[in-house]
């Protein structure tokens, strides 16, 4: 009798456990590229007066 409902709380916390996972890998894997990407140079208009200014 108390059988399924400790079944079904074991698999919704494993579920949830796996989703914990998933989510800090790849959390952890935006954050790296985040780091580790260029930004990008600013074109047009806004860099020639960006230019004009610094020098």
């Amino acid at each position: 009798m108390l059988l399924w409902p400790v079944v079904t709380l074991v698999g919704f916390l494993l579920l949830t456990a796996l989703v914990i996972a998933m989510g800090t890998q790849s959390t952890s894997r935006y954050e790296t590229e985040k780091r580790t990407a260029v930004a990008p140079t600013p074109r047009g208009r806004h860099a020639a007066a960006a230019e004009s200014l610094s020098a």
